[in-house]
């Protein structure tokens, strides 16, 4: 397993660009394959690129906010203290490389911007910790527990066709969640990715003297807070360093959420996460000023997915209005049979979530081929949803797309860990197969 590890980590150091030069070599190929598989012409193409340019800019901003609200959060005093005090368990590096792992898959279970950003947080805490762990490895590890969204409590897909008014209503009608997130094959492909996943990264550790740690210097913060005088103070530098203004604001936002956990239950989505990083963080800052400055740090790590995630919308664009994931769909149903059915729907919405990283944009232009199929050959239509589900979270692991807040919060670039998240996509590939197909 170290040798396969040390040829993908060559590999990727070598060939796998800049997340911006990668998306803007999958414009190309989307564009050609376009021309190829679909009807559109260059014209047709250059239409559908840009009339879905901006689509992903409500998206773009929320995905922004994870990594602001998170990093404010994660450079208070409390919450440093909180983490540091976590990851104190780990007493060695294979234990830190478990727990990691253990931790962000949990989360990204309970929700996925969650766990997307408690991964990073918590590997930069284990880092500062435990002596001689790679730096690479732990931050790949906490990415890999975002493989297991699509199957936990904020898969869009398995809430999307447990709503009521949804746009396949009519065809499969409401199928509620016991079916899909809490059906027993879901339930085997979880756990059973709980447990692996940690061990294969714990085997992926490269021996000592290829160990690559990072300068602690490097996870400090920018933020130091400083002593002013009072007395020196104008009016308006008294309200920028005055604890009551944060407590204020701090306890309004705390009030909104008892309001919305106690009429919505523990129902968890992108915006309430980081209304919640938004406030604890405000309030863990002590003071507006303290709270800024952390917010000018933490923006510096954004600019990737300010500048890429337009590009991806331009791809779904193509994708969707020339007609190419459908055909891509059709070309796997077209080998399917009742048996293998739900294994081609797995690996169709694996290669076309490369193209569509969006599990409720992916659903929207696989769905109706993959369920009018699945009738016609008499397969579950929950386990077709949920194989679609698993197949847009399995690639993920090397789409650089989603590693973006992950890789801002560490300092790290995509290449430095894609080679280690090649082979748990190798091994997680397996496992979700298995559980499709058999269980």
């Amino acid at each position: 397993m170290k040798v396969m590890v040390a040829f993908f980590n060559r590999v990727m150091q070598r060939y796998l660009p800049d997340p911006f030069i990668f998306v803007i070599i999958l414009t190309f190929v989307v564009f050609g394959l376009g021309l190829i598989f679909t009807d559109s012409g260059p014209y047709q193409m250059a239409q559908h690129w840009g009339n879905g340019f901006w689509g992903l800019l409500l998206f773009a901003m929320q995905m922004v906010l994870v990594l602001v609200t998170g990093h404010v959060l994660a450079s208070s005093r409390i919450f440093k203290r909180g983490l540091g005090a976590l990851a104190s368990m780990a007493k060695s590096p294979g234990q830190a490389i478990i727990i990691v792992s253990v931790v962000s898959l949990v989360a990204s279970w309970i929700n996925w911007g969650f766990g997307l950003v408690i991964g990073a947080l918590f590997a930069k805490e284990l880092a500062k910790k435990v002596e001689n762990v790679d730096y690479r490895l732990l931050i790949a590890s906490a990415y890999s527990g975002f493989l297991i969204w699509h199957g936990g409590i904020s898969g869009s897909t398995p809430l999307t066709i447990a709503t009521p008014g949804h746009f396949s209503e009519d065809l499969i009608g409401i199928i509620p969640t016991s079916e899909t997130i809490f059906s027993s094959f879901n339930l085997f492909i979880v756990i059973a990715l709980i447990i692996i996943v940690p061990l294969v990264n714990r085997f992926m550790m490269p021996s000592k003297e290829q160990t690559v740690t990072v300068d602690l210097a490097l996870l400090e913060d920018d933020v130091q807070a400083t002593t002013i005088e009072k007395e020196d103070l104008t009016p308006a530098e008294r309200l920028e360093n005055s604890r009551i203004i944060s407590l204020s604001i701090g306890i309004l936002g705390i009030v909104f959420l008892f309001y919305y956990f106690v009429h919505n239950g523990f129902k968890l989505n992108l915006d309430i996460v980081n209304f919640l990083f938004l406030f604890l963080g405000i309030l863990f800052h002590g003071t507006p000023k303290h709270f800024l400055e952390a917010v000018v740090n933490a923006v510096k790590g954004a600019s990737g997915i300010i500048i890429q995630f337009p590009f991806y919308a331009g791809i779904m664009g193509m994708m969707t209005a020339s007609g190419l994931a459908t055909v891509i769909s059709n070309g796997f149903v077209s080998i399917s049979t009742e048996f293998t059915f739900p294994l081609f729907t797995f690996l169709s919405a694996g290669l076309v979530n490369i193209f569509i990283p969006s599990g409720g944009g992916q659903w929207a232009v696989q769905a109706p081929v993959m369920l009018d199929a699945a009738i016609a050959l008499d397969v579950s239509i929950p386990k077709t949803a949920m194989a679609v589900a698993w197949g847009d979270a399995w690639t993920n692991l090397i789409q650089p797309f989603w590693a973006l807040p992950a890789l801002a919060i560490a300092g790290l670039k995509a290449k430095d860990i894609m080679g280690y998240c090649v082979l748990t996509l190798f091994v997680s590939g397996i496992v979700i197969s298995l559980g499709l197909l058999f269980f």
